[in-house]
């Protein structure tokens, strides 16, 4: 056997292996949309700041979904946003970005915002964004 062709074979068992690699990971980005943004709570109880108006967003799909890079943003005002840390969104699971608040039943999260994030009359738009800065979900009210 020469020399090219024993070194031919591996080559295309590491392209077969790469490629799968690569589609495998395009299947997770589309189970990605099984993330949404289920609920706004616009307008809270906590005097001037709101500081208790959330984002719920849930994980619809049948597995879990490490939501670390992914970015929270009020796209109305482009306004505040979030970015999650390393966090793992179990199936069925949900979590809340909270406005000035700090619930660790809902993840802990808070955008750190001193003012009402959410327009109580006017329609608002919040939108989550994957890693790689694609739009996953969008919800207003």
């Amino acid at each position: 056997m020469s020399t090219r062709i024993r070194y031919a074979v591996p080559l295309v068992l590491v392209a077969v292996l790469l490629l799968t690699a690569r589609s495998g990971a395009t299947c997770r980005v589309e189970e990605a949309g099984d993330v949404q943004i289920t609920r706004i709570l616009y307008d809270g109880e906590v005097f001037r700041t709101e500081a208790d108006e959330y984002v719920e967003i849930t994980n619809t799909g049948t597995e879990a979904q490490n939501l670390e890079g992914w970015v929270l943003r009020d796209i109305s005002e482009g306004y505040p946003s979030f970015t999650f840390p390393s966090y793992v969104l179990a199936p069925g699971a949900t979590v809340r970005v909270y406005t000035n608040e700090d619930h660790p039943e809902y993840g802990g999260f808070s955008f750190g915002f001193g003012n009402p994030v959410w327009n109580n009359s006017d329609p608002d738009t919040a939108a989550l964004f994957d890693a790689e800065g694609r739009e996953i979900s969008r919800r207003s009210y």
